[in-house]
């Protein structure tokens, strides 16, 4: 898939376990996994909006798009 998530490069540099994170946004643990994988097929603007909040980020921080 040539969009790649990148939630664990920002948690590394926020030094932020997942599940710190997951409870920060209000996201279950495995949805937060699934998002982190890139196994989800869509993402809410709400749920990128509290990511962003959470990790201090851009959401270009968060998603990148690479040609296959």
């Amino acid at each position: 898939m040539p969009i790649i998530v990148n939630i664990d490069v920002m948690l590394a540099r926020r030094k932020m376990s997942s599940g710190e994170l997951a409870e920060k946004i209000g996201l279950s643990a495995t949805n937060l996994s699934i998002l982190k994988t890139g196994k989800a097929k869509a993402i809410r603007f709400r749920t990128l909006t509290a990511l962003c909040q959470a990790l201090d980020c851009q959401p270009g921080d968060i998603l990148e798009y690479r040609e296959e």
